[in-house]
């Protein structure tokens, strides 16, 4: 008897233990990075997901911050309070304002169509991965929100008495014209809605984002609105898009303008709930329909929410840490999350999508991915993805081919098939090159390699190189282009990535020529001051210099978004020729502390991103590096709304923390190798793709004292001389075991 109560208190102690195990997609906290201009949304979306839900607080007087900026590039600001709808299409951290529209709204009592008097505060707000919910207090309605890949769900409680359900398609992040909305039953809308004024482009950058939306309820009655008044006559019903052009002709039920909505009017007699779905596509109205019928047809809202957990839980269980807090667990993974989110999918189920530049509509029987913000992402994001969800960053490589058939030259900041121009240099020759010496090769490698060399020697009409005639005469560009110091080192990064792809191809004279023109940045070094500084066309250094000048985006010339010290360092490719002319180890490791003692160091801006990895080419230094990431990754990531510093930037931040909780960073951009610091964990496993690498995981483990600094590194057992590792040998190598002392 003694012996069944132990086997039953066994049991009962084992299944407590099952039910309380948390998986990896439970840790995600998506309030983190909804403050501090982090600008992500807390609202659910699907891994690579195009349709999500944001609530949209930052369109209204009571908002705390709206004379802030912050609130400008994305729809949800932690510290605001007033709340005016759920937009379905975002984006999660980027620095500049665009989507954010298709704004569902549920009221009560009289029907008001002005989103500045029928906005609320709310309470009770709860964020999971693939799921938000909060209470909208002037209605006593509660909100409940999932999403699958190009659908949003949305779930109202409404109490006894009239309600309203408004699709508001006159807000947004952004000022476009031009929208459209046809009521097609009491339980059907469809539409349109122009977006596309990334980073203020000009209107001709404006395209349709199409929808439809269905309701578990037939409405009591329904309309439409034109500001100022709602509006029942109409102009012009939707006909289809024949590839080109949009076709409409006169009908009812229908209105066109800018300033529009619609509503759905209820009477409950008892309190109720209402299921909207809304299937979005970038393609077409039909294929919007034909995305809500295939994920979410027959489907309770339940179940798409289980469905959407269960593939987050499946892409972060990609990698398990072990040891660590429950907050380390939750920072880290939701870093995890927030890459997982750009880029996204463009293409619609039956594989169409929208190409770049040409007005056509193309086909994929793969992903084609969008949301290319690769001055940021091709410095780690991408290196994540090609170690640890190898097809995914393969279809991002052949996506970034796609367009360059499309468009004529590869992606530089690329939204929905429209090219924003965004920034400087010529990222996306990283990321290709990148991806292939690491052994992902199953695209077209000379048609890349194409395209790399088009952007690298064609002078005129250049859009990804401007100045390029100077640079490959001079070696740097002057101060008669934007940022002249930036740019050149960024054509220095991606001329280093093209040379180590031809040296792989075999093509030793254009490795020969782009590794020369890739050292360029010497012409640009002041002994004196022992950085980078600008030079006027005549070959002068410009004057009068101030190399503080230009951080927190104040102007200087020379310098994009950073000033010289951000900048000086900025050259991973290389770091021995960048030491020579500071004097050697002791000259180089004393003016990279300097850039952390000065407080020139910022940890939000991916100039100087890997800094603190830096001081591990110093033989005597690497303890600093170790101690750098440690304090950074406390003391700028945590679970908080403002644990992020700064924006997101697409998941740049969140990969470095990733990658710096981990205990390696992908050090040189375009070069398959990374360096080696303290992990934050005492185990972490990686789950490998065999169709890309020969094993299936690789566990890094951590020993010794968890206060110490490594003191020996052993791969597969053997002893590992130096900070440094290629990627063949660490997902190889089965194990690395870290020894701290």
């Amino acid at each position: 008897m003694k012996k069944n109560k132990t086997f039953l208190l066994l049991f009962i102690f084992c299944c407590t233990l099952t039910i309380v195990a948390q998986e990896p997609a439970d840790y995600v906290n998506p309030f983190i990075g909804t403050s501090n201009y982090g600008a992500t949304f807390p609202g659910p979306i699907a891994p690579r997901g195009m349709a999500s839900i944001s609530p949209f607080n930052v369109a209204g007087a009571k908002n705390t911050l709206e004379k802030d900026s912050q609130w400008l590039s994305n729809p949800y600001v932690n510290e605001n309070t007033f709340l005016t709808g759920f937009s379905h299409v975002n984006l999660s951290g980027v620095g500049c304002p665009d989507l954010g529209v298709l704004l569902l709204m549920p009221t009560t009592g009289e029907l008001e169509t002005n989103h500045l008097k029928y906005g609320s505060t709310y309470k009770n707000e709860v964020a999971k991965a693939g799921y938000y919910s909060t209470h909208i207090n002037k209605y006593d309605v509660k909100g409940e929100f999932t999403a699958s890949k190009r659908v949003g769900v949305s779930k109202f409680s409404f109490p006894k008495g009239e309600a309203n359900i408004l699709l508001n398609l006159g807000l947004g992040l952004t000022n476009e014209q031009g929208a459209m909305v046809q009521i097609i039953s009491d339980t059907e809308i469809q539409g349109m809605r122009s977006v596309g004024s990334f980073c203020y482009n000009s209107p001709e950058a404006a395209y349709p984002v199409y929808f439809v939306a269905k309701f578990s309820k037939p409405a009591d009655s329904f309309g439409a609105w034109k500001k100022p008044a709602t509006y029942k006559g109409v102009e012009a019903q939707w006909m289809g898009y024949n590839g080109k052009t949009r076709i409409m002709k006169q009908s009812k039920k229908m209105v066109v303008g800018d300033s529009i909505g619609s509503y759905f009017k209820y009477n409950f007699k008892k309190s109720a709930t209402i299921t909207v779905k809304i299937g979005v596509s970038y393609v077409s109205i039909e294929n919007a329909r034909e995305n809500l019928k295939k994920e979410t047809e027959n489907k309770s809202f339940n179940d798409i929410y289980k469905e959407t957990y269960n593939e987050w839980n499946e892409q972060l269980s990609r990698i398990k840490v072990e040891g660590g807090s429950k907050d380390d667990k939750t920072v880290f993974y939701t870093a995890l999350y927030h890459t997982l989110i750009h880029p996204n999918t463009l293409n619609d189920v039956n594989g169409d999508y929208p190409e770049i530049k040409t007005g056509n509509i193309g086909n994929t029987k793969g992903t084609r991915f969008t949301v290319f913000s690769l001055w940021d992402t091709y410095r780690n994001v991408h290196q994540l993805m090609s170690l640890v969800y190898p097809k995914q960053q393969s279809n991002m490589v052949k996506s970034m081919l796609d367009m360059y058939t499309e468009n004529g030259w590869l992606p530089k900041w690329e939204l929905n098939s429209t090219e924003t121009f965004t920034m400087v240099g010529d990222p996306a020759s990283i990321v290709i090159a990148d991806t292939y010496l690491k052994g992902i090769r199953d695209f077209d490698v000379e048609k890349a390699y194409e395209a790399m060399l088009k952007s690298a020697d064609q002078v005129e009409n250049n859009p990804l190189r401007p100045g390029l005639k100077n640079y490959i005469e001079k070696g740097y560009l002057t101060t008669e282009n934007v940022g002249s110091v930036s740019t050149t080192q960024e054509y220095n990064a991606a001329d280093n990535a093209i040379a180590q792809l031809a040296k792989a191809l075999g093509k030793k004279e254009d490795y020969n020529r782009f590794y020369k023109r890739s050292l360029s940045y010497k012409k640009l070094y002041d002994k004196n001051l022992k950085m980078l500084r600008p030079r006027l066309q005549n070959g002068d250094f410009y004057e009068p210099f101030d190399p503080n000048a230009g951080a927190n985006f104040s102007k200087n010339i020379g310098f994009i978004e950073g000033n010289a010290w951000q900048y000086s360092f900025m050259i991973p490719h290389d770091i021995k020729g960048l030491k020579k002319l500071m004097g050697g180890n002791k000259g180089f490791t004393n003016q990279l502390q300097k850039i952390f003692d000065t407080k020139q160091f910022d940890m939000a801006n991916e100039p100087g991103i890997a800094y603190p990895y830096l001081f591990n080419y110093a033989k005597g230094s690497e303890w600093r590096s170790q101690k750098m990431v440690e304090k950074l990754v406390k003391q700028h990531f945590t679970n908080a709304p403002n644990g992020i510093p700064g924006n997101d930037d697409t998941g740049t931040m969140s990969a470095w923390l990733v990658y710096s909780m981990m205990g390696f960073y992908p050090i040189v951009p375009g070069e398959p190798k990374y360096t080696i610091t303290k992990p934050l964990f005492d185990k972490i496993t990686i789950q490998l793709d065999k169709n890309y690498y020969k094993n299936s995981e690789l566990v890094i483990e951590k020993s010794g004292n968890a206060k110490g600094y490594i003191k020996k590194i052993r791969v597969n057992g053997k002893r590992h001389k130096g900070y440094f590792i290629n990627h063949d040998e660490l997902v190889n190598g089965k194990k690395m075991k870290i020894i701290l002392k």
